[in-house]
């Protein structure tokens, strides 16, 4: 920002930049915001000069690394320690994280991969080897099959492997008509937009998150001493309602863990008759949007040609415009489902869809 900009003097101030683009609140009400990453970086070396900023993705070897984003900080400092920039011992340094007294050893182990990062940064980001989560959420697929197996797999621990089967075929028959075309940019889209609306996060899937991906391992390998954990949820069958009829979180204690793993082996019940939170309202939306997406496909491959393929990709892409949760996503579904018909309707009658859309609040 121009307040950090003001203090920056060239040839005096060095900049230890952690490129990772992490959403500001601008995020919040433009959700197709974008983090101006090679802007701040070109805005800082013209302020600071091209020789006084030291610039990598330091969260990402943070993770990989040390298991965690926590250590980016003690990372970034070894990185601009090692670049004689920090006019303190190496003795004072680890002196210091050893009467803080909170993960020592991972601290200054951060700090010294924060030193090799300065002396070979190549080297360093070779050696590390992203988590599985980091991989699925930030490396591109490589291929339309790497990217339907990794949304299979989710889909197998999400529910089952008959639910991932119908997700798989569903991408198959597309990719299938698509052929003709000399194309996957449907399958492709449909693939992200098929499963985002078939792995809604639920009750059940909250659930499994905390008990069966290591998230509470990971929160006892990073704290000291005795742990307690609240949850703040706003469960729909409990929750309360603000003024605006949205529901409101409230605080729940740690007898929250044992009640999430057994909630976790019923995901079995989600969408029967038996599923006791399938009844809201929510939740049956969520459902119905799964049949609705695959019916709109099975029409737009009915269609389908090369002189309307660009058409039918821009419709198998509204599910990137359903965000968040709750009452924020009603508001988004509301909007998408405007843009869904207006497409719909530009389909049926063979016309050009529009160039570019942006979507607003």
């Amino acid at each position: 920002n121009k307040a950090t900009l003001a203090v920056i003097r060239e040839g005096r101030t060095y900049v230890a930049l952690n490129t990772h683009g992490t959403p500001t609140a601008a995020f919040v009400t433009q959700p197709d915001w974008q983090f101006p990453a090679a802007s701040c970086e070109a805005a800082l070396q013209a302020a600071a000069g091209p020789e006084r900023l030291g610039a990598f993705d330091a969260e990402q070897l943070a993770v990989a690394l040390c298991g965690d984003s926590i250590y980016t900080n003690p990372m970034m400092l070894g990185y601009a320690w090692q670049q004689g920039r920090v006019p303190l011992t190496h003795a004072a340094l680890m002196r210091a994280m050893e009467l803080n007294g909170v993960q020592v050893e991972l601290n200054q182990r951060a700090f010294e991969w924060g030193r090799r990062a300065a002396h070979d940064l190549r080297a360093v980001q070779a050696l590390a080897q992203p988590s599985q989560v980091i991989q699925f959420v930030r490396k591109p697929a490589s291929s339309l099959d790497e990217l339907v197996s990794r949304r299979m797999a989710f889909l197998t621990d999400y529910q089952d492997a008959a639910y991932a089967e119908q997700y798989r075929a569903c991408v198959e028959q597309v990719r299938t008509a698509e052929a003709p075309c000399g194309s996957t940019r449907l399958a492709e889209a449909v693939a992200r937009g098929l499963f985002k609306l078939m792995a809604y996060k639920d009750e059940y899937e909250v659930a499994r998150l905390h008990t069966e991906t290591g998230f509470l391992e990971k929160v006892a390998a990073q704290f000291e001493g005795d742990l307690k954990l609240h949850y703040h949820l706003a469960p729909p069958l409990f929750a309360k309602k603000n003024e605006r009829g949205e529901l409101v979180k409230q605080r729940y204690g740690a007898w929250m863990t044992p009640a999430f793993r057994v909630l976790a082996r019923l995901k079995r019940l989600r969408g029967t008759a038996f599923d006791p939170f399938g009844r809201s309202e929510e939740r049956r939306t969520e459902r119905a949007l799964i049949a609705e997406y695959r019916a709109c496909i099975d029409e737009l491959l009915e269609g389908l040609h090369a002189g309307n393929l660009a058409q039918a990709v821009a419709i198998a892409k509204i599910p990137d415009e359903i965000r968040g949760y709750g009452h924020v996503k009603a508001r988004h579904l509301a909007a998408a489902r405007e843009h869904w018909a207006e497409l719909m309707q530009q389909w049926r009658a063979g016309a050009p869809a529009p160039a570019l859309r942006v979507v607003g609040r």
